[in-house]
């Protein structure tokens, strides 16, 4: 792995889904500790930057009363605006610490949906960097980083998403997202194959094992 063409991208590592008091962290607790995926987040985002790949972080942000999207959203959008999260400027809305944009980090602005390429200029960055690894971790496994996953793998791009630094708001989506859809469309790895592969050390994901 080459870390001048690799681009770790995480997805909306906010306060809302990861810390205490979030809104939606309740719905994804469990699961992030079945795989202590904010650790393993932590772990993959020293280790790109140590080896002077580039990080980029996708937050989702609405303005108060999510007046960017439909007045009448449905699925997963519908249970951001019910549970009132990710409003800009708010504590849900932040960064959690562990996982926080540091220096000569990117922050892509303007996500308000599902696939972090939709509505940002995530494409533009990687492509005029030179990117051809994209790396994914974040937040719903079998929703935001599963829709980024398929648009990365469409758009060509080498896609290696990491199975312990994900997470969904239920086990068997986290699992079932991992075992059958992920091994389609990139390559799983856990976050010890990623910063092997990333040191140089040759890790060839197995998407067999189930993870």
């Amino acid at each position: 792995m080459n870390p001048e063409t690799t681009a770790l991208v995480l997805i909306e590592f906010q306060n809302d889904f990861t810390s205490e008091g979030g809104v939606l962290h309740g719905a994804v607790e469990a699961v992030m500790k079945s795989t202590d995926m904010l650790a393993h987040a932590a772990t993959a985002l020293e280790a790109t930057r140590a080896a002077g790949a580039t990080v980029i972080h996708s937050p989702i942000t609405f303005a108060a009363g999510y007046g960017e999207i439909t007045a009448h959203p449905y699925g997963i959008l519908k249970g951001v605006v019910d549970s009132n999260a990710f409003v800009k400027g708010s504590w849900g809305a932040d960064f959690v610490p562990d996982v926080a944009p540091g220096e000569g980090d990117i922050v892509v602005e303007g996500k308000r949906g599902l696939d972090a390429f939709g509505s940002t200029n995530l494409d533009f960055i990687l492509r005029s960097k030179g990117i051809t690894t994209v790396v994914l971790a974040g937040f719903l496994t079998n929703c935001c980083v599963e829709s980024t996953m398929r648009s990365a793998y469409e758009k060509g791009f080498e896609v290696i998403t990491l199975t312990d630094a994900v997470g969904a708001t239920s086990q068997a989506e986290h699992d079932n997202a991992i075992t059958y859809d992920y091994p389609m469309f990139s390559k799983p790895m856990t976050t010890d194959e990623y910063v092997s592969a990333l040191r140089g050390a040759p890790v060839a994901a197995d998407s067999s094992r189930g993870y």
